[in-house]
C-alpha cells in the first residue's frame, strides 16, 4: 500500500539537515520518524501528532509546523505532496 502524501524536500532543507546532523546524531532518527508522520497524516486530523498551522507566514518558510521535542520541522503542503522547507532545534535560551 502506498502512503497518501509524498514527501520532498528543499535544497534549503537538505543544507540545515546535513550541518545539524553533524553535531546532532539524533536528528537523523527524528528525521525518518517525521517523514513517517507526514507521509500519512501532515494535515493532523486524528490530533496524533504536536502539528500546527502558522499564521502571517510565508510560503517559503512553512505554513505548518511538526514539533518533536526540542526539533522543528516546517513544511507546505500541495495536494499530495508535502514539501520540507526547514528543520531546526529549539534551545533552552531561546523565550529567554
Amino acid at each position: 500500500m502506498s502512503d497518501p502524501f509524498t514527501v520532498r524536500t528543499t535544497p534549503r532543507f537538505d543544507r540545515l539537515l546535513k550541518k545539524l546532523s553533524k553535531k546532532h546524531p539524533d536528528l537523523t532518527s527524528l528525521f525518518d520518524e517525521a517523514l513517517a508522520i507526514l507521509k500519512a497524516d501532515p494535515y493532523n486530523r486524528t490530533r496524533a501528532h504536536r502539528i500546527k498551522k502558522l499564521q502571517d507566514v510565508a510560503a517559503e518558510d512553512g505554513w505548518f509546523r511538526l514539533r518533536l521535542g526540542r526539533w522543528r520541522f516546517r513544511y507546505n503542503i500541495w495536494g499530495q505532496e508535502v514539501e520540507l522547507t526547514y528543520c531546526g532545534l529549539r534551545r533552552e535560551e531561546t523565550y529567554r
